[in-house]
């Protein structure tokens, strides 16, 4: 496998080449620190703020598409190929303002200014998309940002506004998106990227059979999808992650297909990548979908890291493991399928081998009589991590519980399932005493720690009432759900 040392991408309108790029530099280190572009921010240093938002546009199977990150979590050696797009890089027509910019100063958007640059991008990339956002679009793109001054109500006014001073078509980005991908493809030349001091070394693999190839030969190496928990190691905690295999770059990690009554998702798609498959396939997702983190950490976190790290309050492994997906696990040309939730052992420990990886997540379709509903418990609605997660599945023929599958996060050391309660509603009419009697089971396959997120009565109190509520909530007369809501 030929391979080169520089990584090779766009930074605002200059190509940039690098060698020697270690495996723990961020994106935000390089724009303030080396091009001294410092209206990129460090607030937060861990993605929650938003102030050191950017647009990083990548080449698809559908073209060009940008998205707003967090430059504070992104390895500066994941933008390879990539156009990245900072605040300074706005601009209007006939050097006024961009429409962005003059919609938050026009609505007294800003105060202490800290915040603006970061909420300024991430409304530039809703312009980009929604030119005329529903106020709820925009509560939704910024929910990743975080403002200690305005209340928010101005920049919303603003946000509604921005079409008022301009039109996307005019903009840069879109009128400059020929070329630029045209110089993103320039930039391609199908090699292995090794670069970084030999003690912090970061590897981008030329594709996904290199990728089985570069870990096994490197079965310790930190595997580096989204960032979004691995950046923190590096910005908290200072840990060593070389060498880092980076994957955001792979596409065959990314595919996402319908077939065989199953949805099958890489296991590099991103929370924004699975979003609109996922509402299709599984109503039930989509709200508690949308309560996963803030909008710049759906663009980076995928769905295979939030399973690969074995958090036990991960977002995504409670209603996949309700649903009943099952995994591809991969060692060099070696392939093996379990279940999801087979896949965690005990806190801090999954079935994954040395040279292992996540390689695609398979779930289900929904048959007929099924009825599914995810929740998340948070002390934030927005952005924030959950106390208590729960998917519940539960099939009734002819008024008779047929099938029950029921998943809590939050609840134990790992994602697990509540068996005894699953157990005691198979075979039960479909009823309110049945869910209550199953609920009063809860204790016996879960023992809730306390921590600052939640006491352990608490976390078995709600639990108990998500089986309540999901009773509720799909009791009527017609059989099909009232509703599909998310705590």
């Amino acid at each position: 496998m030929t391979q080169r040392s520089e990584i090779r991408f766009i930074l605002n309108g200059r190509d940039i080449s690098l060698s020697d790029v270690a495996a723990d530099r961020t994106l935000l280190d390089f724009l303030r620190l080396d091009r001294r572009l410092t209206g990129t921010k460090e607030g937060c240093a861990e993605g929650d703020c938003g102030a050191c938002t950017v647009l990083v546009g990548r080449l698809t199977d559908n073209g060009l598409a940008y998205a707003p990150v967090n430059a504070c979590i992104r390895f500066l050696a994941s933008v390879n190929g990539c156009h990245v797009v900072t605040v300074e890089h706005l601009a209007g027509q006939d050097g006024r303002l961009h429409p962005v910019q003059q919609a938050m100063v026009d609505h007294h958007g800003s105060q202490c200014g800290f915040c603006t640059p970061g909420i300024v991008m991430a409304l530039y990339a809703l312009w980009m998309e929604v030119p005329e956002p529903t106020e709820a679009e925009v509560e939704t793109a910024l929910q990743g940002n975080l403002c200690r001054c305005t209340g928010y109500s101005p920049i919303i006014r603003a946000a509604i506004a921005v079409s008022r001073y301009g039109s996307p078509a005019a903009d840069p980005i879109h009128r400059e998106r020929e070329a630029i991908t045209a110089r993103l493809r320039a930039l391609s030349d199908g090699r292995r990227i090794v670069t970084g001091p030999a003690d912090n070394q970061s590897i981008l693999p030329a594709d996904l059979d290199d990728f089985a190839a570069c870990l096994a030969e490197n079965p310790n190496a930190t595997i580096v999808a989204g960032a979004t928990d691995v950046g923190l190691w590096v910005t908290k905690f200072l840990r060593p992650i070389a060498p880092a295999i980076f994957t955001g770059h792979l596409d065959e990690m990314k595919r996402i297909t319908l077939a065989d009554g199953m949805l099958r998702i890489g296991s590099g798609a991103s929370y924004s990548d699975c979003q609109d498959h996922l509402a299709r396939a599984f109503p039930h997702l989509e709200a508690y979908w949308k309560r996963i983190a803030g909008w710049q950490v759906r663009n980076m976190g995928t769905v295979g890291g939030n399973i690969a790290n074995g958090s036990p309050i991960g977002d995504t492994p409670p209603v996949l493991i309700a649903l009943g997906a099952e995994i591809t696990l991969r060692h060099g040309a070696t392939r093996r399928a379990i279940p999801l939730e087979d896949f965690f052992i005990v806190y801090g420990r999954q079935d994954r081998t040395p040279g292992e990886f996540v390689e695609e997540i398979a779930v289900p379709l929904p048959g007929q009589g099924q009825r599914d509903a995810a929740y998340k418990i948070s002390k934030r609605r927005d952005e924030d991590i959950s106390s208590v997660a729960a998917g519940i599945s539960v099939t009734v023929s002819n008024g008779v519980i047929s099938a029950c599958r029921i998943a809590f996060g939050g609840m134990a050391g790992t994602p697990k399932r509540a068996l005894a309660a699953e157990e005691a509603l198979i075979g039960q009419p479909w009823c309110e005493g049945a869910f209550t009697a199953a609920a009063a089971l809860l204790p016996q396959n879960f023992t809730p720690l306390s921590d600052w997120r939640a006491s352990a009565d608490y976390r078995m109190l709600t639990a108990q009432n998500l089986l309540l509520r999901f009773f509720l909530e799909h009791d009527d007369a017609g059989g099909e759900p009232v509703r599909l809501a998310v705590a």
